[in-house]
């Protein structure tokens, strides 16, 4: 693999970028402002005299994007090392610089509104995110896959090798790819092609009976069906689900006779234990609309293909990961059972000898905050994780002594908070199985048994849940105290309502522009050439009375606090004046919660038209926030999301949220 430029100087004028890397006999990269066109200098090639140095380090090219006014450069100009793993640094991105193609073009100042909202747009992605890489490491491939390449011949290039699915800025690289692929030095192209993870990166060093460990914990999220906890549900004509991780839990342990003063981090290692789970949404077709009110309505629909998308989704688990057991942590009451019991439907007509379901009611066997009964759950797949096993290699054999033959996908509504308790415990269980083979702990021993090993492993996890939740929700994981201290608390419980009314905020008034952000960046949008093609962007068409009516509820509050003031005569002399403001404050939100749908802060790049006004088979728990028949008229969004939808891309309605990941011309 050859290996990745890790620092570039940029000299830029008004006609050219030019990216010249810090190493020798390299090859400059130029970049054309005016035609676009990508080109490799010669070695030794001399810099333009008129060009001038920018006073930032480049330290990578996350690709190109094209937006309505230009294309623009999407360039790393800030990193910081998270650790050393088997000798290869990993770093997580802190700072991007854009650099727009366009001289015309100010990134500060972009000349149409449309423009500056797409810029907003990419800044607000990145600077949120949790993005990782390495110049020397597929970081997007889990250990087991790596050690299954063919050895030896010419080794392709860390993008060819990367893993699509985790491969975060593919669409944005799709330039440097194609000049790549499509030139006759494609090995020149490699190092300038830098992948990037979305996930979690973790490294903890354990002393355990006179053994050096390293313990990892490595997340990756899908870049596939990728959006917010209630913009993005279940799964698409393509088998791909919503808010898919694949969790890596890896084990590098020093042999007895490899001990130093610190952790080697060169070492070969004795053993090498790796340990892999997966989550996704339900793959079903079905979402939760945001009406305002606390509890979404929940709406399930019954597709023709939903057993075609199911299949398709298990198929593309099986094939990657071998047998599957779908661990299913939906309650089997209340909001949550038409979801289990629509999936348990779809699953009794499968015929997949390689899956099988396995139904826990999470909320009820560890109700009174019993949640020492998870073990329940691990006792019945323990046959299976038995039989799966984990990947193992040792320092006197180049070749896997074993390998993982299946895996444990699980899945509560939002695979976050009971999620990450399950996935911990089996992470844990695995553990335990791995020190022991290793004959650092000995049989009947635990993890819990050795408080520097259990705090360091519980904390992995927690900051591991909370940053898979931030991500998808907004806030931190629920039930988080569980995993940071094996023990369910009332402060943990008070700390979780208050992230419960973060997300509510979030997912209601914030998580549209965030999804729009999500599309943009993995190319399930693609804006026109034409700023003015674009206006329903950030134009606010909605009638006046459904925009005025929360000014006129802050108007109300604000003199029912004045009146306070007020000097009194009596204890009823301002008993009129109260009432009205108290009706008035009272009439407008009701009136906005009966129009919910108009006020949450919808994605505008692929309205979700076709749910929010689904009216074929399947299941609705309530069509709130959809106004009265007397207000039908109000309804703006209806007539523009599905006038909008069609023209922008041709598809069916069904098609608009629910199917592929297509681009508009």
């Amino acid at each position: 693999m050859a290996p990745l430029y890790q620092r570039y100087s940029l000299y830029s004028d008004n006609d050219t970028y030019i990216f010249v890397p810090e190493a020798a006999e390299a090859r400059n990269l130029t970049i054309h402002r005016s035609s676009g066109d990508i080109v490799l200098s010669q070695p030794k090639t001399p810099i333009p005299p008129s060009t001038r140095r920018s006073g930032q380090q480049v330290y990578g090219i996350l690709g190109t994007i094209s937006l309505t006014l230009s294309e623009y450069i999407l360039v790393i100009t800030g990193r910081e090392l998270q650790s050393r793993l088997m000798g290869h640094d990993i770093y997580r991105a802190t700072n991007f610089e854009i650099l727009p193609l366009n001289p015309n073009v100010s990134i500060e100042n972009p000349p149409h509104v449309v423009e500056s909202n797409f810029l907003a747009l990419v800044r607000s992605h990145f600077q949120h995110g949790n993005f990782l890489f390495s110049y020397t490491w597929d970081l997007t491939t889990r250990l087991q896959a790596q050690s299954q390449r063919a050895p030896g011949g010419e080794k392709p290039a860390l993008w060819q090798l990367a893993d699509d699915r985790f491969f975060w800025n593919r669409f944005l690289q799709t330039r440097l790819i194609e000049s790549a692929t499509s030139s006759s030095e494609t090995t020149s192209w490699a190092p300038y092609i830098l992948p990037i993870l979305y996930g979690t990166f973790d490294l903890r060093p354990i002393f355990l009976h006179g053994r050096q460990m390293q313990l990892c914990l490595i997340s990756r999220r899908s870049r596939y069906r990728a959006g917010t906890r209630y913009f993005r549900r279940g799964v698409d004509n393509e088998g791909n689900v919503a808010n898919f991780n694949e969790t890596e839990q890896i084990l590098l342990i020093e042999g007895p006779s490899g001990l130093s003063n610190g952790f080697n981090p060169e070492s070969n290692y004795s053993s090498k234990f790796s340990f892999v789970q997966i989550r996704g949404s339900v793959p079903l077709f079905w979402s939760e609309l945001n009406t305002l009110r606390y509890k979404p309505d929940l709406q399930i629909m019954e597709l023709d293909n939903t057993q075609e998308a199911l299949i398709g989704h298990l198929q593309k688990q099986t094939s990657t990961y071998g047998p599957v057991t779908l661990v299913n942590l939906i309650n089997q009451k209340g909001h949550e059972k038409p979801v289990k019991d629509a999936y348990e439907r779809q699953m009794a007509q499968l015929e997949l000898p390689d899956v099988k379901y396995e139904y826990f009611d999470f909320h009820n066997e560890c109700r009174n905050m019993r949640w020492d009964r998870i073990s329940l759950l691990v006792d019945r797949i323990q046959d299976d994780l038995d039989n799966y096993g984990y990947f193992t290699q040792t320092s006197s054999d180049p070749s896997p002594s074993r390998l993982q033959k299946g895996v444990v996908r699980t899945n509560c509504m939002d695979n976050l908070d009971r999620t990450n308790v399950v996935q911990a415990t089996i992470a844990k269980w695995t553990l335990n199985k791995q020190l022991i083979e290793a004959g650092v702990l000995s049989p009947g021993a635990g993890v819990d048994d050795f408080e520097t090993l259990s705090k360091d492993f519980r904390e992995m996890w927690a900051d591991h849940a909370d940053a898979i939740s931030a991500a998808y929700a907004g806030s931190g994981a629920l039930k988080s105290d569980f995993t940071r201290t094996n023990k369910r608390t009332h402060k943990g419980l008070l700390e979780d309502g208050v992230k419960s009314v973060t997300r509510y905020l979030k997912n209601t008034f914030f998580d549209g522009t965030k999804q729009d952000a999500f599309d943009l960046i993995t190319g399930a949008w693609i804006p026109r050439k034409n700023p003015t093609a674009s206006m329903f962007l950030v134009a606010d068409t909605r009638p006046v009375i459904i925009r005025s009516i929360p000014a006129a509820a802050s108007f109300s509050l604000f003199m029912i606090c004045a009146g306070l003031t007020l000097p009194r005569s009596s204890d009823y002399s301002l008993v009129y004046y109260f009432l009205l403001w108290f009706f008035i404050l009272a009439a407008t939100l009701t009136f906005m919660v009966i129009h919910g749908v108009q006020y949450v802060a919808w994605p505008r790049l692929n309205p979700l038209t076709s749910v929010i006004y689904y009216d074929g088979p399947g299941f609705r728990s309530a069509r709130n926030g959809l106004g009265l028949k007397a207000t039908a008229h109000l309804d703006v969004h209806k007539k523009q999301w599905q006038g909008a939808g069609k023209h922008r891309r041709g598809l069916t309605v069904e098609e608009v949220e629910l199917g592929t990941l297509k681009k508009s011309d």
